[in-house]
């Protein structure tokens, strides 16, 4: 029985290590190794200095997208959620939706036409600061492909889900 609860929690373990990739250590750690636990990224973008940035969407139902960074000698700079308020403070009217897909790494829920003002909506799930399920919205000027606009909303709790249960969802 012992040995059966030791491999149930190594297997837990090793799944959250695999959703963040908090088992890979800075410096240390090459893209074999970021790919061999956390798969193969959504995105991946070559950098004007050498460096490599990949992103890890954890939806539609998750609220993370980890960014990783790999430097020039592809060894392991850092890792980070990119599904912050600090992050979405970057999304400036103007921007590109390449530009976007950049700083957010991709939406994983669909896209959002609305005809009447020729405006594409991009949702990306979060957690709040007050650990509440969110959403944020960037809103296309769908003509231009650039950005009109952004809004973060609390997420309705689903139906037959309390708010306290809601907010666990989050607590991850």
């Amino acid at each position: 029985m012992r040995l059966f609860l030791a491999l149930i929690a190594s297997a837990l373990l090793a799944g959250c290590a695999s959703y963040s990739g908090s088992g890979l250590r800075p410096g240390e750690a090459r893209l074999g190794d970021v790919q061999a636990l956390m798969g193969a990224p959504a995105m991946r973008w070559q950098e004007p200095d050498g460096s490599i940035l990949l992103a890890y969407p954890r939806g539609p139902l998750g609220y993370h997208t980890f960014m990783v960074k790999l430097g020039p000698d592809k060894r392991l700079q850092s890792i980070t959620n990119a599904l912050e308020p600090a992050t979405f403070a970057r999304i400036q009217p103007g921007m590109t939706k390449g530009e976007v897909l950049h700083v957010l790494g991709p939406s994983i829920l669909l896209p959002v036409y609305f005809q009447a003002r020729d405006e594409l909506a991009w949702d990306w799930r979060f957690c709040s600061d007050f650990g509440a399920p969110s959403r944020f919205s960037v809103l296309f000027d769908n003509t231009l492909g650039t950005v009109r606009s952004t809004l973060s909303l609390a997420e309705h709790s689903p139906i037959g889900m309390d708010k306290a249960a809601s907010a666990r969802s989050c607590s991850r």
